[in-house]
């Protein structure tokens, strides 16, 4: 198997093992998105709470380059550790949610 696809399906089992916790409503729904062949992978909430709409993406990847870019995690999951845990080697795992300059500092990819 190559990287890409294994990365791909770290990624889909990550973020599905993730929402399956979230539990959608008749208001807010959950919604998994993977996009395979521009390599985006979202966990969203969607709807409404009351007056309030609900339009939130709880955890965000992107495959570029052969990386795995970590680009939003609104929960207290270490998504990182646990793509190290499933193989992925650290370098190729990018905190896109940290300012570039900061990259260099994490024991992640820098880009």
């Amino acid at each position: 198997m190559d990287k890409v696809t294994q990365y791909r399906e770290c990624v889909q089992k990550l973020l599905t093992q993730y929402a399956k916790d979230d539990v959608s409503t008749d208001e807010v729904e959950v919604q998994l998105i993977f996009n395979t062949e521009r390599d985006h992978y979202q966990w969203m909430n969607v709807g409404w709470q009351q007056f309030n709409r609900v339009y939130r993406c709880v955890v965000h990847f992107d495959i570029k380059g052969e990386k795995i870019w970590l680009q939003q995690n609104s929960t207290d999951q270490n998504s990182a550790e646990e793509l190290v845990e499933m193989g992925v080697p650290r370098e190729d795992i990018v905190l896109g949610l940290q300012p570039p300059y900061k990259r260099q500092y994490t024991e992640y990819g820098a880009a």
